[in-house]
């Protein structure tokens, strides 16, 4: 559940609240029951593709990861093969 901020426009307590996506923003203050504005953050979104973080970040040096400028095969030159055939 993604971590929601919220600023009282009345008193400016900022505070934050776990809610699901689907949920309406809140509009009442905790604090003194004044309108609140659910503020805009940079957020920590993360996204996972293919096999994982651990595929890139482990990977040892004999055996470079696909898309980081070499082959899959650890060739100096390209090959007729497409990365991560």
């Amino acid at each position: 559940m993604p971590t929601y901020q919220y600023k009282c426009q009345n008193c400016g307590y900022v505070f934050d609240r776990f809610q699901s996506m689907s949920a309406r923003p809140l509009k009442e203050c905790p604090q003194c029951n004044g309108k609140v504005q659910r503020l805009i953050s940079g957020g920590a979104g993360v996204i996972f593709k293919g096999s994982g973080f651990y595929a890139v970040e482990h990977s040892s040096q004999n055996s470079p990861a696909c898309g980081r400028g070499q082959t899959c095969c650890g060739r100096d030159t390209p090959c007729e093969k497409k990365p991560c055939e």
